[in-house]
């Protein structure tokens, strides 16, 4: 991840030199992008290194909901520095009617963004066509239902770059055909308003994960299933699950046990049931049982 923040960053400043050149509204929005993606890489990389922590007395579950707090900061980010700035400049642009300078070198540095942005696709793609195969889930459904905000932010933030860049080009290009400026400046503003989407859908996958949400509901009939088989057992009355952060659950449950089982008993059939959950889920649960006699 440092890589790839310090590649952002030296992918800004060549933008910034192309767009100051040029005079490219376009140019200067997708400097703003890569800015923006280089503070989200910060932020990113402080929520791996915080949600990482063990837990300890104070956070007893751990530390993985901070992971949700810095991808929230991370959409902030973006809105902010890079969604703000575009559609700024590029009304600017458009009110002031002047024309891009020599585009040549804007090309230059888009086409090598868009060689150096690919490869960080492709590798963020890669990593989640693995996890969705673990799953037995396609790729789409995959990203929809993950609840880690720091590999989707990566997804976000490559495939965005890549319409960036799409976008800053044609610009320059339908400016230079017909002449107006428009066009660079509507690229801005298109830049700026395909940021506010990534913004808000990182924005809204951190908050609810802050405020806890419920796990999959495929998950969620999985544990239902998997305490219903459990001999002793007769029903589940009712299931609550929350995340604690991307890798860990609390999974609580009343069930109605058998007339016949002891508190010993009882107690062996949690630790039972606990056990068979974390091997067969692809998140850590914390179970607790509430035991209820039929």
């Amino acid at each position: 991840m440092l890589t790839a923040g310090a590649a952002n960053l030296v992918i800004a400043v060549c933008k910034l030199a192309a767009g100051l050149v040029t005079g490219s509204s376009a140019m200067l929005a997708e400097s703003a992008h890569s800015v923006a993606d280089t503070v989200n890489q910060g932020f990113l990389l402080a929520s791996l290194k915080s949600g990482a922590r063990p837990a300890d007395a104070e956070h007893p579950f751990g530390y993985g909901q901070e992971r949700y707090f810095w991808s929230l900061l991370a959409a902030v980010g973006i809105f902010v520095a890079g969604a703000g700035f575009s559609i700024f400049d590029g009304v600017l642009a458009i009110s002031r009617g002047t024309r891009s300078g020599d585009i040549l070198i804007a090309y230059i540095v888009l086409g090598v963004s868009f060689i150096a942005e690919g490869a960080s696709l492709t590798r963020a793609t890669s990593q989640l066509r693995g996890e969705a195969r673990e799953r037995r889930r396609g790729l789409l459904d995959h990203v929809r239902r993950s609840p880690d905000t720091t590999v989707k932010a990566a997804l976000f933030e490559d495939t965005a770059a890549l319409a960036g860049l799409v976008l800053a080009a044609a610009g320059l290009t339908l400016e230079r055909i017909t002449g107006s400026p428009a066009w660079d400046g509507g690229a801005s503003i298109a830049i700026g308003l395909l940021l506010v989407v990534v913004a808000y859908r990182l924005g809204r996958d951190s908050r609810d994960g802050l405020i806890g949400h419920a796990i999959d509901p495929d998950e969620q009939r999985l544990i239902a299933a998997e305490i219903r088989s459990t001999p002793g057992i007769d029903d589940v009355v009712e299931l609550r699950t929350m995340h604690l952060g991307p890798e860990n659950v609390i999974v609580a449950a009343r069930v109605a046990f058998s007339n016949d089982i002891s508190a010993d008993r009882a107690e062996d059939i949690a630790g039972d049931i606990d056990r068979r959950l974390r091997e067969r889920m692809s998140v850590l649960p914390h179970v607790f049982l509430d035991p209820t006699q039929t």
